[in-house]
């Protein structure tokens, strides 16, 4: 595999190579993790449509876009609570 050179502010690149140390890792290879492990939009998207197709067979779960939107707008209520304590 080749290296390439990303432009980062500095506090940026010390904070990534803090939590990669933490981790016992290079930050190089906390790098090469992170970009395992992270979906693109387009993965995601590709996941959730899965995921609501395994759903809708399984037991027959098929929310309309009005109750996405719903349940979306409740997920963010909720987590808006729980990141204020």
């Amino acid at each position: 595999m080749s290296d390439a050179n990303i432009r980062v502010p500095e506090e940026a690149k010390e904070r990534l190579a803090a939590i990669a140390a933490a981790e016992g890792l290079s930050l190089r290879a906390y790098l090469a993790r992170l970009a395992e492990t992270l979906l693109t939009p387009a993965e995601r998207a590709e996941r959730a449509e899965k995921a609501r197709t395994l759903l809708e067979e399984w037991n027959g779960y098929a929310p309309t876009s009005a109750e996405q939107r719903d349940l979306d707008n409740e997920l963010d209520r909720r987590l808006g609570v729980v990141t204020r304590l």
